[in-house]
């Protein structure tokens, strides 16, 4: 059984004069474990596939089921990162990184120490007292990063989380997400505009046609980069190939 379904989903935004069609008949499946990424032309729908994944909003038409069971009532196995990281910035780094625990009532002595643990992995060590105004943009990203695996979900939903940032920041946390998805065995969605980000961090591409949207191609990512850190895919000639039919495909859905 695939751990992700979505079959036949529409969704459609309706005003008091007319109705919207934001998505139109999409279909797909991920495996336990990919890493997906959805690319598309801005009204693509895109960021509305996104939020049905999550449970937040449900489709129109069709379905979607994670592990045979619907978002809605599987959130708790949801982590969600956004391009701004909502810290609440009356709260110390530590208690951000333990909210979502502490709504859940899952927070104890174990899960208390290893998401502190984690927060020192992935390059935060000695800011748990500290508050958010006084961290750097990635270091703020990094910090949402903890708060959002601290939960331990099982799928990660990513919606442009690096776009804010400058670039070298934005390719070491490529680099990070990748490297801490790949070690937990993560599924994740990366919903982006940035063709070699989808390219350097995913195992297929899902790109989307616009007005409505509709899945209009889908493109496996080769072994020979998925195996890589995103840094370093950017150097292969395998990337600039794939990035060259993608930027194409793109110009002909403008």
């Amino acid at each position: 059984m695939n751990f992700l379904e979505v079959d036949d989903v529409g969704h459609h935004y309706f005003a008091p004069t007319s109705i919207t069609t934001a998505l139109e008949n999409i279909s797909f499946t991920i495996k336990k474990g990919e890493f997906i990424s959805l690319l598309g032309p801005s009204g693509c729908g895109k960021t509305t596939m996104l939020s049905i994944l999550s449970g937040l909003i449900m489709p129109t038409t069709g379905r979607v089921t994670i592990e045979g069971i619907p978002p809605d009532a599987n959130q708790a196995s949801i982590g969600y990162m956004l391009q701004q990281d909502y810290l609440f910035p009356w709260k110390t780094i530590e208690e951000n990184v333990l909210l979502g625990l502490k709504l859940n009532g899952r927070l104890n002595e174990t899960t208390h120490k290893e998401a502190l643990t984690f927060l020192k992995q992935i390059g935060l060590s000695g800011v748990e007292s500290q508050f958010p105004r006084q961290l750097s943009g990635g270091m703020r990203q990094r910090a949402a990063l903890a708060r959002t695996m601290a939960v331990n979900p099982k799928l990660l939903l990513l919606d442009e989380p690096f776009s804010a940032l400058d670039y070298q920041t934005k390719l070491k946390l490529e680099d990070l997400v990748f490297e801490t998805l790949r070690v937990y065995e993560k599924t994740a969605v990366l919903v982006t505009h940035d063709i070699g980000e989808a390219i350097s961090m995913s195992d297929r591409i899902l790109l989307f046609s616009a007005k409505p949207g509709r899945l209009y191609r889908i493109f496996d990512v080769p072994e020979e980069l998925r195996i890589l850190k995103p840094f370093d895919v950017r150097s292969k000639q395998a990337y600039h190939d794939l990035f060259q039919i993608i930027w194409k495909e793109l110009e002909s859905l403008e």
